[in-house]
């Protein structure tokens, strides 16, 4: 940062001046960034929590539901392009059993679920901010940084493990040059790395390339399962074959349904795609009705598109999970079998020839790297919405680049620590995947608990048990995802816990807003004095007009503030302390007599500096600033600050005036008595 800049003084009832750097008042100076740092930092303009990347709050151009359906589809519907062989290896002959479980509680579970969520988070956060909303203060914080852990887990594991997918199409094609096997690792990490040249050019023409993707992808699968139904309705032994078998080993129904209820959540993977669905809510088209407080038509495309999307998925689940079961040798689905990673992508070669084989490899490996790129706007959606928010990241965050290049980097350590394996990554996905969608159960439960919905939290309870359940027998059967997500939860906190420490001493307001009565003070003072001088005032319940006359006695005395000079008293009322980026407004109010400005804020220091740098632009005049020594260990006052945003408020207001103001003609003065 290279100052802040006084602001032109523009006339207004309720004008905003923006506190923070990079904005209008404070401008980068580009000029003094290589061509580098330009280009890795472009679109690095908005610092008020909202997100400049790929699922911005507001977009230049949205697009019918059905269309951004296949932006999330090329998650969702990838999957099954290994969904059916890892049904295959989890459930075994059960596995059309376990998806109809799967398919059960996709349709009355999640869908339920993120219908709700699409209604009340419909900026894009997803069900996480209805967490936010309700945990409020460091508590609250904390829990959305897990869960970032867990969706990082989610959306990181889902860039490998389908760029290894991709991979694993590639070798297992007859025509693929002889030396892609034994070199799955480079080539994952080829796919990965084109996937990061894809957002680091930009990332216009997704949801163009999304559409044509999906289109194709489902038509080839529709055509090579209606081949394999062809085939079990020509040859119906091979559907005798299964029961036998299925008969042999397991001979009691209600031992396969109990069996089925049990090995089901092994089979999670399915339930991926739908927190990618809410996140990219701001893409879908409104209607002329809609208001940025109640977008209706924007909800209504939301949930058909989710409702949709997992109609659709139902059924390719349902009817693969049955072909790929009766028609391939289970054998195949173990590892180095043909099958395995790639069951349709088998019967597509069997059955249809190694050139509609190859055509469906194609389309599989294309749909699985653009799932990466699903995965990726996933990613660049939730951090900077959070973290830099938070304080807990630092500002380049909000830029779209040097994160792409900051996961990348993650992938490659993934894809080289678990070999591009398939298999070995299904536990980690489905961790992230299920801990978000129990996450969001619990979420709208509240919710609908809060509102006094009484049938709804029943059943949003029930549903949330059953994830629940999912989710730690998964945990419990996979342990690996719990361990890959604690790493990620990990370095997520050290990563924060460093920046709200470096970033402490950082103009934290995104606006601050004067209201007319306040306007009015500055502006009289201004005119009649052609001076401003602010006391800081600690606020009391009690505050009585001896207090207040006391207190400017001492600091007439003390800080030699002329005899006849008006004075104004600047209050910080407290408010969530862990908040980092706030917008302020100042309330301008007589009290006993005197000239009071108010405002609430969870940090004292950093919003005292903000309002002064504000009154000094809305009055074109360097005010003053008188404040008393703070009492107190100074060890044990730094710590508040960080923690309860106390502390030493006069030198810390003072330091955060000297980095938001290097210029000392233009800075406000601060004198302490």
């Amino acid at each position: 940062m290279t100052g802040y800049q006084v602001a032109q003084v523009v006339p207004s009832a309720a004008k905003k001046t923006t506190g923070t750097t990079g904005t209008d008042s404070t401008p980068v100076h580009r000029s003094t960034r290589s061509a580098a740092s330009a280009w890795l930092l472009d679109g690095l303009t908005d610092r008020s929590g909202s997100h400049p990347g790929p699922h911005a709050d507001s977009v230049e151009k949205t697009h019918s539901w059905w269309r951004v359906m296949c932006l999330t589809g090329v998650d969702y519907f990838s999957t099954l392009g290994y969904q059916p062989a890892i049904a295959a290896v989890a459930a075994g002959l059960l596995s059309p059993l376990a998806t109809i479980v799967l398919v059960a509680l996709t349709l009355f579970g999640a869908l339920p679920v993120y219908r709700r969520v699409a209604r009340e988070s419909f900026r894009g956060e997803g069900s996480i901010s209805m967490l936010e909303r309700l945990l409020p203060w460091w508590g609250g914080k904390l829990f959305v940084l897990v869960l970032l852990g867990f969706a990082a887990t989610d959306f990181m594991i889902t860039i490998t493990l389908s760029a290894a997918d991709a991979t694993a199409h590639a070798v297992e094609n007859p025509f693929a040059p002889a030396w892609f096997e034994g070199n799955e690792v480079l080539i994952t990490l080829v796919f990965v790395g084109l996937l990061a040249a894809v957002f680091l050019r930009g990332f216009k023409e997704a949801i163009s390339i999304a559409v044509v993707l999906v289109a194709v992808f489902l038509a080839l699968n529709a055509i090579v399962i209606a081949v394999s139904f062809v085939h079990i309705g020509s040859d119906f032994t091979v559907v005798d074959d299964w029961w036998q078998a299925l008969t042999a080993q397991h001979s009691n129904p209600l031992l396969m349904v109990g069996i089925a209820l049990l090995v089901f959540p092994k089979l999670a993977l399915g339930l991926s795609g739908f927190e990618t669905g809410v996140a990219v809510m701001p893409q879908i088209k409104g209607g002329p009705k809609d208001t940025p407080e109640n977008p209706e038509a924007r909800i209504k495309g939301a949930q058909r598109l989710l409702t949709t999307a997992a109609l659709i998925m139902s059924a390719f689940l349902i009817t693969s999970s049955i072909v790929t079961t009766f028609l391939i040798p289970q054998s195949e689905f173990q590892p180095g079998g043909e099958a395995n990673g790639r069951a349709l992508a088998y019967l597509a070669h069997e059955y249809l020839g190694d050139g509609f084989g190859t055509l469906y490899d194609v389309s599989t490996i294309c749909i699985l790297w653009f799932a990466g790129a699903s995965a990726m706007a996933g990613l660049l959606n939730l951090v900077p919405r959070y973290l830099p928010r938070y304080g807990m990241a630092p500002q380049w965050a909000r830029a779209v680049r040097p994160l792409v290049i900051v996961f990348t980097v993650i992938a490659f350590a993934i894809t080289i620590a678990f070999q591009a394996d398939v298999d070995a990554q299904g536990g980690a996905y489905a961790t992230g995947v299920l801990v978000l969608i129990t996450s969001a159960s619990v979420a709208v439960t509240l919710s609908a608990l809060h509102k006094n919905q009484r049938k709804r939290t029943i059943g949003f309870a029930i549903i949330s048990v059953v994830f629940v359940y999912t989710t730690v027998v998964n945990v419990i059967e996979r342990p690996d995802g719990v361990r890959i997500a604690a790493l990620f939860i990990l370095g997520i906190m050290v990563v924060s816990l460093v920046s709200r420490v470096q970033r402490s001493f950082q103009l934290r307001a995104t606006s601050v807003q004067l209201d007319p009565t306040a306007e009015r003070f500055v502006t009289a003072d201004t005119n009649d004095h052609g001076s401003i001088h602010v006391i800081a005032h600690e606020p009391d319940a009690d505050d009585s007009a001896d207090e207040y006359r006391m207190k400017l006695h001492d600091e007439r005395r003390d800080s030699g503030i002329p005899a006849r000079a008006p004075v104004l008293f600047l209050e910080v009322y407290p408010g969530d302390s862990s908040n980092f980026e706030e917008d302020l407004v100042v309330r301008g109010v007589m009290r006993n007599g005197y000239r009071v400005l108010q405002v609430s804020s969870g940090n004292v220091p950093n919003t005292l500096a903000a309002v002064l740098l504000a009154i000094r632009d809305q009055s074109g005049i360097v005010p003053n600033v008188y404040f008393e020594w703070t009492e107190g260990n100074p060890l044990s006052n730094m710590f508040r600050f960080l923690i309860t945003g106390t502390g030493e408020v006069a030198p810390v207001t003072r330091e955060v005036l000297r980095r938001a103001e290097p210029n000392t003609t233009h800075r406000p003065n601060v004198h302490v008595g």
